[in-house]
């Protein structure tokens, strides 16, 4: 029986679990859980993963969410996945492992809040949250420094000194392209002093592509028609604000 992938490519880690897929050859069959319908709420989905979040698999009899556990079956379950996406070497998984769980608490707390409270939210029918957004900008901005003072120290173009990308590689890096949607003066705020980071990125995108850029296509998409939405909603703002205006004038 075919693997099954749910999944919603506007999710970071979704992302990185189709990609892990295509770059392996791994054959399976993406189910879409669309987000902003609330799909991954629904009954039917719950039987797949009762957190009601993407991204799912189901293979054969197992169900298994939560996206690293997914990558690290992944890696071990098919034949054919290279060796350096989750290595054989125990002290070698230990280290990815670490990376791992500091990117739940740290990047990905920093990069999901502040796309969330500064572009996101009202796409959702959330506030906006100037404060929540500020506090996600120190945290991002520390994990960023913190990737680049520890995590890519060493003589290779990845984590933990590889000379090829593992699966923490890939996860982060799908992390931080959720940017993307931000502004171009936002994100070079962000992104503009880890040129380490940058580098490693593309270094990442390269390795992957061209199953990389197929997937992270959404996120332009995205970008293009919240800015429309904006430039409507600010128009409104400005015709009502001129016939509050004008009648005080008359």
């Amino acid at each position: 029986m075919k693997l099954k992938v749910y999944a919603d490519r506007m999710s970071q880690p979704s992302r990185a679990v189709i990609i892990f897929c295509k770059v392996n050859g791994i054959d399976f069959e993406e189910i879409k859980v669309e987000l902003s319908k609330r799909q991954q709420l629904s009954a039917e989905f719950k039987e797949i993963n009762p957190m009601g979040k993407v991204p799912a698999i189901v293979d054969g009899r197992l169900k298994l969410f939560e996206s690293h556990a997914i990558l690290i079956y992944l890696a071990g379950a098919f034949p054919g996945v290279a060796d350096h996406w989750y290595p054989a070497d125990v002290s070698r998984r230990a280290k990815i492992h670490s990376v791992l769980d500091w990117h739940h608490s740290n990047l990905r707390r920093g990069a999901a809040s502040f796309v969330l409270n500064t572009v996101l939210a009202p796409a959702l029918g959330l506030s906006l949250n100037p404060q929540a957004a500020a506090e996600a900008e120190k945290l991002l901005s520390t994990s960023l420094s913190i990737i680049e003072s520890i995590w890519l120290k060493g003589n290779g173009r990845f984590l933990l000194g590889g000379f090829q990308p593992s699966i923490a590689d890939l996860s982060l890096v799908c992390e931080i392209m959720q940017l993307e949607l931000l502004s171009e003066e936002d994100r070079s705020r962000i992104l503009g002093p880890h040129k380490k980071v940058q580098q490693w990125i593309q270094d990442t995108r390269n390795a992957t592509r061209p199953h990389f850029d197929e997937a992270h296509n959404i996120l332009h998409k995205v970008k293009t028609k919240l800015a429309v939405q904006l430039s409507v909603r600010a128009n409104s703002e400005m015709e009502s604000s001129i016939k509050r205006v004008l009648p005080s004038k008359m």
